[in-house]
């Protein structure tokens, strides 16, 4: 700590004041020192310390790098005794820190401060310590030749029609005739919908913004997968919206927990992806899908229904949009079965929201541009789209088989035809640690914290496998297998 020198003791840590006129002899545990005030006497009286004076000197020290990275912290009871605090204060504290990304909890293990490199979290930076090997942290599919079918699209576009058309604004949501193309290619997907059910988008995540910003209150209770797609806790935060996770187990969320929870608490609505989930690439069987829309109904929440890989599964149960079109907003997009810098996205809703989902859209931002509109629906209208899924379901498949061989050994889940693979970790292997060890050897992946909705973060990582050139991925996960091995207890 700053003005204060450390020496070892057995089984504590001993400070002593820089300053003559100040004795101080105050005790950590297990190596860690704890600022705090203490009397000008010999010996320590401390006073009873504020729950966020705590919080703030803790935070500063780890800041500052006075307690190091990798420290494992005083137990709570320990924490509480030293502060002398109420034990549920101490595990406030440790809460607030967790919060702020500065430790990590590990069941039977205890708590520890987390290796803060900028390689884990939930937005990690992307420059690493060495050149870049890999980036396994963000799928960005794209198919070979795509440069080309876009200059082609381009040419199109200029040569036929009114080209000035396009650089007039669209209404809110889109023209009539451009929702109708979207309409249309939705029965591919099971959703049989008229164009005015459906609103055009600037991307999955702005019809996720404005479908919680005009349909869920500030406060309302919003559920979700324990572990689900970070962009949710983003806009939660962003919309003041009461997060309640809901456990997973390994087919789907728990929806006997999720009864549970709508009769202690008033759940205004649930977020989910039932096809091909991110991060750990379920389906919902149709008596999953069943039993969630009875609850849906019963309790009278809300459905938000997320398919941004659903084309990725191909014989899909149908989605909960045709089970429950009263109650089930579907949101989804063209970055991963198309381009991810294409940010077209769309809604479909039920009658009763569609006003109100598009006044949202007009005091945003009117949704998609009308020259990415154009390229979007030409593209679905010429198939092109169609050929793209099928190119990327197989490719796809054959990145699994390629990381299930190099991964062998390793505990994986994932589904068969997806471009995302979730690596559980040793009890001794910290998700932050293994991130920062992956970064200086050039391979960039997100850890599990990123994805936890509420207080426990597993330990393990989420692999993107679309990004690199399909003949070198074995090379990157056989690297990274062996650095994860090399990590000792």
């Amino acid at each position: 700590m700053p003005g204060y020198s450390v020496s070892p003791g057995f089984g504590r840590t001993e400070a002593t004041s820089r300053d003559p006129g100040r004795s101080i002899n105050c005790h950590g545990y297990n190596g860690v020192v704890l600022p705090h005030s203490c009397a000008t006497d010999s010996g320590c009286r401390m006073r009873p310390s504020s729950y966020k004076a705590v919080v703030h000197e803790l935070a500063a020290a780890i800041r500052s790098g006075a307690i190091q990275a990798g420290t494992r912290l005083p137990t709570h009871r320990a924490l509480a005794r030293e502060r002398r605090i109420a034990l549920a204060t101490a595990t406030r504290v440790y809460a607030e820190l967790a919060a702020l990304g500065l430790v990590v909890g590990e069941p039977g293990r205890g708590t520890f401060v987390r290796v803060r490199s900028g390689y884990d979290g939930l937005e990690p930076s992307r420059a690493l310590p060495v050149p870049r090997v890999a980036d396994l942290s963000f799928n960005q599919p794209l198919a070979p030749g795509q440069g080309d079918r876009l200059r082609q699209a381009l040419r199109t576009m200029a040569a036929s029609g009114d080209a000035e058309a396009l650089l007039r604004q669209h209404p809110p949501g889109g023209h009539r005739h451009d929702r109708a193309v979207v309409a249309t290619y939705l029965l591919g997907r099971g959703i049989d919908t008229v164009p005015y059910n459906v609103l055009l988008t600037s991307g999955t995540q702005q019809a996720l913004d404005i479908v919680l910003h005009t349909l869920v209150r500030p406060g309302d209770v919003l559920a979700v997968d324990a572990l689900s797609y970070p962009g949710i806790k983003l806009l939660a935060s962003a919309h003041d919206l009461d997060l309640a996770p809901v456990p997973v187990t390994t087919t789907g969320p728990d929806l006997d927990a999720l009864d549970q929870l709508c009769r202690t608490r008033p759940v205004h609505a649930i977020y989910t992806i039932p096809t091909v989930h991110n991060p750990l690439g379920w389906v919902l069987d149709r008596e999953q899908r069943d039993r969630l829309v009875a609850l849906a109904r019963s309790h009278n929440f809300l459905i938000i229904e997320d398919g941004t890989y659903a084309f990725l599964e191909p014989s899909p149960p149908p989605p909960l949009q045709a089970l429950a079109p009263e109650r089930t907003c579907y949101v989804a997009g063209l970055s991963k079965n198309v381009a991810p810098g294409l940010r077209f996205g769309f809604a479909v809703l039920p009658d009763h929201h569609v006003e109100a989902v598009t006044s949202g859209l007009r005091t945003a931002a009117w949704g998609a541009p009308g020259i990415v509109t154009a390229l979007a629906t030409g593209w679905i209208t010429d198939g092109t789209v169609t050929r793209l899924e099928e190119e990327r379901r197989r490719d796809a498949a054959a990145r699994q088989d390629i990381a299930r061989a190099a991964l062998v050994g390793l505990d994986i889940t994932a589904h068969p035809v997806s471009y995302i693979v979730w690596l559980g970790l040793e009890p001794h292997q910290r998700p932050d640690h293994v991130a920062t060890v992956l970064a200086g050897k050039g391979i960039l992946v997100s850890t599990a914290d990123a994805f936890a909705t509420g207080p426990h973060r597993p330990r393990a990582l989420r692999l993107a496998l679309a990004t690199p050139p399909r003949d070198e991925l074995g090379a990157v996960l056989r690297s990274l297998k062996d650095a994860v091995e090399a990590i000792p207890p």
